[in-house]
């Protein structure tokens, strides 16, 4: 065994003499009750790429309402920052390669602004655009952005007729077939695609230098990454007879259509928190309600606007970006878990103000998008944000009530509350399981894949499929429940995650960067649900993250991980959050005296700033594999410490034995 004292870090006064494992965890839980909020929850920011801030200076130029320039120049301050040193462009996660759509919205964005394309940055970033193959390599929902300035025509851009709205749910296509994401953003969209308005501009920017050919010019537009599929080839021909044909679409129909999406809306619109509390739905509610003739005072108007400003992020060096959407009561839930982990009295203590404050936000009374498939089950979940009640998601929920379980019966948490809270949770839980076995995110078997080939969905995210990462956490809040492996349900799920397995011993993160996300999640459900350490799935996932430990102890992946195809790089440098899931995985499968557990907890206290604080500005959460990533502030302060409070707590109990389901 390494002797992990010599990889601790200097200790500050009032930490010397102590054990650096217990310094260390001191320091990381002081951290992070610093970061509590008086009453009782944590809000980390969560960060997107260049995109999200982008589309927000778009949205204020289209509406013809430009931010003061002061302000402006703070967006382009932290747009420009973002700009790769590398290729010049702007990459989806820190360090990725170049992505053209968002590249060219960052560049749009920052000719709104006012940056001289003559300037050394811009023209940078132009070349890099121009020898990716321009601006008509971009994708479906950054055409429609050039197109409501006059950028592109409108063919670019995929047919979606508001009639959809009027299908039967037998249909091929329906917006119940879809993902909670998808039909919030596509519902209000397909009001502002029929009508076609046209941006302000009032500084009549244009960025027709990013196009290698006029796009008048342009006659096939990319698909995607799933144009090849046999079903593409059909949808693209469909696209082809509907493009001419929109304009003998009856009258009647139409504003029947566009009635049911602004109801849709509008039963939806969710206050300040926003149509499904996610910026690009926020903005499309916003702009379909334009489009309707809502006046400025509109309250629905006035609502959306608000939302979005709420996601509007001032930061202390000067710089202001836009968040995705808030993560509140995600962090909340594990910010609970690793402070539990801890066993200090402090600590839980702060917990149990943190599970006080998540207690009211369980969804008891409306049943949301979710019931079109289990119409019989009752509401019982948390969603992701502050408010987002049509849209409560599994995950949270098993987070939450994981972590309420764990406070139970350690009697920190009782009372017929928490156990009414637990129980609804599990109710719902157990009626969001998928046919197969598997959990989505945020509706049961979401699994129309042939979706995922229609022009407009060329991101190929369409669907909410069951997930190894979801079913990991339901399957451990089964087992932490005590349900045993006579359970339907969790033998289901065991056995789902068990063929989900990869030949190589890893699991597939759709909601967190990647296989060593996947490990975690599932390595510790299985734990939890009885298989023993010993077991050949748990053997190889352990060799298999063994294998993948960098040289400095620690373990590290980036976005390129989930490239379609054979060829998946993973390795990448070691990041504070990967490092603390790996060791997770590892204790879980009983690995707790392993070398490879004794170097990563090394790398974790050589890498832990003086504050208690671990840096991180790598992308490790996913919203979309290939499209959309997440930079969760939380993450490196929640899950190393919650690592290494582990690590003590086997230690001290001379365990092999992790006894809770996450």
């Amino acid at each position: 065994m390494q002797d992990l004292s010599s990889a601790a870090p200097a200790a500050p006064a009032d930490l010397l003499g102590r054990d650096p494992l217990d310094a260390a965890i001191a320091r990381g839980a002081a951290a992070l009750l610093a970061a509590q909020r008086p009453d009782g929850h944590w809000a980390f920011e969560l960060e997107a790429d260049a995109t999200i801030p982008a589309e927000y200076v778009l949205l204020r130029h289209f509406l013809g309402e430009p931010d003061p320039p002061e302000r402006e120049a703070r967006f382009a301050r932290y747009l420009r920052r973002l700009q790769s040193p590398e290729h010049g462009g702007w990459p989806l996660f820190h360090g990725g390669a170049l992505d053209v759509s968002c590249s060219v919205k960052a560049y749009f964005a920052l000719r709104l602004i006012g940056d001289d394309p003559g300037a050394p940055h811009m023209r940078r970033a132009r070349e890099a655009i121009l020898a990716a193959g321009g601006a008509a390599r971009c994708n479906v929902f950054t055409r429609i952005a050039l197109a409501l300035f006059g950028e592109v025509p409108w063919r670019a851009v995929p047919v979606m007729p508001p009639e959809i709205m009027l299908l039967p749910r037998w249909f091929p296509f329906h917006i119940a077939k879809i993902s909670y994401w998808a039909r919030t953003v596509l519902v209000p969209l397909l009001v502002v695609m029929a009508h076609r308005p046209r941006a302000a501009n009032p500084r009549g920017v244009s960025v027709r230098e990013l196009f290698l050919v006029p796009p008048e010019q342009v006659r096939r537009w990319p698909g995607g990454g799933h144009e090849r599929e046999p079903w593409a080839g059909l949808f693209r021909a469909l696209d082809r007879v509907l493009q001419p044909a929109q304009r003998l679409f009856p009258a009647g129909p139409r504003r029947r259509a566009e009635a049911l999406a602004e109801r849709f809306v509008t039963e939806r619109l969710n206050g300040e928190d926003g149509l499904g509390a996610i910026f690009p739905a926020m903005v499309n509610a916003l702009l379909m309600y334009r489009c309707l003739g809502a006046t400025a005072d509109d309250p629905r108007l006035l609502a959306a606007r608000a939302a979005i400003e709420k996601l509007v992020t001032e930061r202390a060096d000067g710089e202001i970006y836009v968040q995705p959407c808030l993560s509140p009561v995600w962090d909340t839930a594990l910010a609970c878990h690793a402070l539990l982990e801890t066993g200090e009295p402090r600590a839980a203590e702060a917990a149990r103000a943190g599970l006080s404050w998540l207690l009211p936000r369980q969804v008891l009374d409306v049943a949301g998008d979710w019931a079109w498939q289990r119409p019989g089950v009752r509401p019982g979940g948390w969603a992701f944000q502050y408010a987002n009640p049509h849209y409560p998601d599994v995950d949270d929920t098993a987070a939450v009530a994981l972590a309420l379980d764990r406070a139970r019966r350690s009697g920190l948490l009782r009372g017929p509350e928490v156990d009414r809270a637990i129980a609804r949770a599990e109710e719902w839980v157990r009626g969001m399981q998928s046919r197969g076995g598997g959990w989505g995110a945020f509706d049961a078997d979401n699994e129309h894949h042939a979706l995922n080939n229609i022009p407009f969905a060329d991101h190929g995210a369409l669907l909410d499929p069951p997930t190894a990462d979801v079913t990991g956490r339901c399957l451990a809040l089964l087992a932490q429940l005590g349900r045993g492996p006579e359970d339907p349900a969790l033998a289901r799920a065991r056995d789902w995650l068990l063929g989900e397995q990869e030949s190589d011993g890893s699991w597939y993160g759709r909601w967190g960067v990647n296989y060593v996300y996947g490990a975690w999640s599932v390595v510790t459900a299985l734990n939890a649900a009885g298989v023993p350490p010993e077991a050949p799935p748990l053997r190889r996932a352990v060799a298999w993250l063994k294998a993948h430990q960098n040289p400095d102890g620690g373990w590290g992946e980036d976005g390129a991980s989930y490239a379609l195809g054979p060829e998946r790089p993973r390795a990448a440098p070691s990041t504070a959050s990967q490092t603390a899931w790996a060791l997770l995985a590892l204790m879980a499968a009983g690995a707790v005296q392993d070398e490879a557990v004794e170097r990563g907890a090394a790398f974790l206290l050589r890498a832990q700033r003086p504050d208690g604080t671990w840096p991180e500005e790598a992308y490790t959460g996913t919203g979309f594999p290939r499209v959309f990533y997440l930079r969760y502030h939380g993450y490196p302060q929640i899950f190393p410490l919650w690592a290494l409070a582990r690590l003590r707590s086997l230690r001290r109990g001379n365990s092999r034995a992790v006894p809770h389901g996450l």
